[in-house]
């Protein structure tokens, strides 16, 4: 396993999901496994996939047993000093450095802190949007989804916003898959990331830097100065936050406005009633989190010998939790494969559960709530165009790469 690769178990598309098709709608085969193999283990990827609601629950709450830590796999002996940054995150540790790790930022993600920064996401999404309705014609993603909440995260670390596409190439490449299963290919895919991690160990390492002589208002500078119980943060554990958050920052509401956006194409009259407020905003973001989680999966180690279901799990065994299976469970959704924008109750875990349950989940409601509301608002029709959607090339990041849609601006 690559130190540039901690998610390499999940690099490697199940063979049902290594098309086009498959992967922009993987919900029959959810489906079928819920019912056929709700828990099954792949021996072509060596690793376990569990599909149903309570069972990824189950997996997902139970850190001392299914840790998120790649390094309790066997296949892991990278050596310390060849490790990305990114390994000594929030995302890769258990408690109690998980803890200690989220106690650092948490405080800038809570409701209070997200909801000031409102009137700024309304800002840049006007001054985005003022730009991408010239024409009526534009693509989500490039105009809006990614600018926007890159933007936000740029603003938030206290880097230049202008570095946007530098920050998308590396982004994209940290969330990919490989193009084939070739070796030449898998090296390719290790070779990029290695460069990418690279590339972005040294970007933060410069700001780092910068901000240790000039501290200002931002979340380098507060992670610089973060103490918990007595214990500075570390510089690897400083750029590996900011790796994280800067990643972690956007794509989950890039995919999120698009993912929203391909299921009122499914329901066009959800558009009308949203801008009439016969729909709520927030009730209707839920369902899009349920019906098209922009995380589709997540990954965990056995630390020891277990159960699950009917099945052992040996120690030092994968398991891949499908959060969009677990999300279209019949056992826990009534009418689960339609998309119901007042559904309520919606106790979906497309953020994950337990005590990983995604820090920026407010942030990202926010700016999916603002983005929405302003597209609406500032347009009387839109056509979205779903013919030749190419899904992100991501084994556990659901979304497409871009979502061209026709508007006709209102007359506000």
């Amino acid at each position: 396993m690559s130190a540039a690769d901690p998610e390499a178990p999940l690099a490697t598309f199940p063979e049902e999901l290594s098309t086009r098709e498959g992967w922009l709608e993987p919900f029959s085969w959810y489906e079928r496994m819920r019912a056929e193999e709700p828990i099954r283990y792949d021996a072509n990827r060596e690793i376990w996939d569990v599909f149903r609601y309570e069972d990824t629950k189950a997996v997902l709450r139970n850190d001392s047993v299914f840790s998120s830590d790649p390094q309790n796999t066997p296949q892991f002996d990278v050596p310390e000093e060849e490790q990305s940054p990114i390994m000594d995150t929030v995302l890769f540790t258990d408690p109690p450095d998980h803890r200690r790790l989220r106690a650092v930022v948490e405080e800038f993600f809570r409701p209070n802190a997200v909801s000031d920064l409102a009137p700024r996401i309304e800002e840049i999404t006007d001054d985005l949007l003022d730009d991408a309705l010239v024409g009526g014609e534009l693509d989500v993603v490039e105009g809006l989804a990614y600018p926007m909440p890159v933007i936000v995260i740029a603003e938030l670390l206290g880097v230049p916003s202008e570095d946007r596409g530098q920050f998308k190439e590396w982004s994209d490449a940290l969330v990919a898959r490989p193009e084939g299963e070739s070796e030449a290919a898998l090296e390719r895919f290790q070779a990029r990331q290695e460069r990418v991690l690279g590339e972005l160990t040294d970007y933060f390492a410069e700001m780092v830097e910068i901000r240790r002589n000039d501290p200002r208002d931002d979340l380098i500078t507060a992670l610089i100065e973060a103490e918990t119980d007595g214990q500075e943060l570390t510089e690897r554990e400083i750029l590996g936050f900011c790796m994280l958050l800067l990643v972690a920052g956007n794509i989950t509401t890039t995919n999120l406005i698009t993912n929203a956006l391909r299921c009122f194409a499914e329901r066009p009259e959800t558009m009308d009633a949203l801008r009439e407020d016969d729909l709520d905003m927030r009730t209707t973001i839920e369902e899009v989190l349920r019906y098209r989680s922009p995380v589709q999966a997540l990954f965990r180690v056995a630390t020891t010998d277990t159960g699950l279901g009917d099945h052992d799990i040996s120690a030092g065994d994968g398991i891949v939790t499908w959060l969009g299976a677990a999300n279209r469970d019949g056992e826990q959704f009534a009418s689960p494969h339609e998309f119901v924008p007042d559904r309520r109750p919606n106790q979906h875990i497309a953020f994950g559960y337990g005590s990983h349950f995604c820090l920026g989940a407010g942030l990202a409601r926010l700016e999916a709530k603002i983005a929405l509301r302003e597209l609406l608002d500032q347009t009387s029709e839109i056509e979205i165009h779903t013919e030749e959607l190419s899904p992100v090339r991501s084994s556990f990041i659901y979304g497409v790469e871009s979502l061209p849609i026709s508007v006709r601006s209102s007359s506000r």
